[in-house]
């Protein structure tokens, strides 16, 4: 399999390359080992095999990072279906246009590759993959307080656009963006506590958009702005 991206992780040379379904088994297995191995598992929404055959048979893509033949990466974005849930609705696309959306799928690091910026990297290469005459606009849900993974959406300028029950019943951002970069002219913040969703869902509801996040006096903090 021909790589899209080359580079190193310290000294070990590693390679980027487009997943297909005979990869599907070393996916899964990886899925595995991620999710066994972290503090918190309701951080992560593991994929069945029926989700991953639905992306692999080209209803999205899926990129590997690869030592030598070893599956030690992957992410995902999927080109959802129509339906109730879909995240555009919550981010205020118009119901014309949510066929131009993309969700950001499940990313996945092995334990042993941590540290190396693996995520930030198979980010941005899956999203020079994408066909920006198809697609308009990115997708993707966090639960509040995964914080490697929220540092990812924000370091690639998503924003939250809501913060609300979904998935049965689970709190979770919504972040969007413009896959065509657009700047926005904001003129007010608001910095409010991760931890006080009544806050949070009341300035969404009010227009403003989460920007970033920080940590001050070992809480971390939520900064919202609102356009002109």
């Amino acid at each position: 399999m021909n790589s899209i991206y080359k580079g190193h992780l310290g000294e070990t040379p590693f390679d980027i390359r487009l997943l297909a379904m005979e990869h599907l088994a070393i996916i899964q297995q990886l899925q595995t080992i991620v999710y066994n191995a972290l503090p918190d598992q309701s951080v992560l929404q593991p994929l069945s095999q029926e989700e991953f055959e639905y992306i692999l048979h080209g209803n999205g893509l899926m990129i590997g990072a690869f030592v030598g033949e070893d599956l030690i990466a992957f992410r995902a974005l999927l080109e959802p279906e129509i339906d109730d849930e879909h995240l555009g609705r919550d981010c205020g696309v118009e119901e014309s246009l949510l066929p131009l959306v993309l969700y950001q799928e499940i990313s996945n690091v092995s334990p042993d590759y941590r540290g190396f910026g693996l995520q930030k990297t198979l980010a941005k290469v899956i999203m020079d993959q994408v066909d920006v005459e198809r697609f308009d606009y990115i997708c993707a849900t966090v639960k509040p307080f995964n914080i490697p993974s929220l540092k990812d959406k924000f370091s690639q300028g998503m924003m939250v656009a809501a913060l609300k029950l979904k998935y049965g019943g689970k709190l979770r951002y919504v972040f969007f963006k413009k896959i065509t970069e657009e700047v926005l002219s904001f003129n007010e913040s608001y910095k409010v506590l991760m931890s006080d969703t009544p806050m949070q869902q009341r300035l969404l509801k009010e227009g403003w958009l989460g920007v970033q996040m920080f940590l001050e006096n070992d809480e971390w903090i939520v900064e919202y702005k609102r356009m002109k």
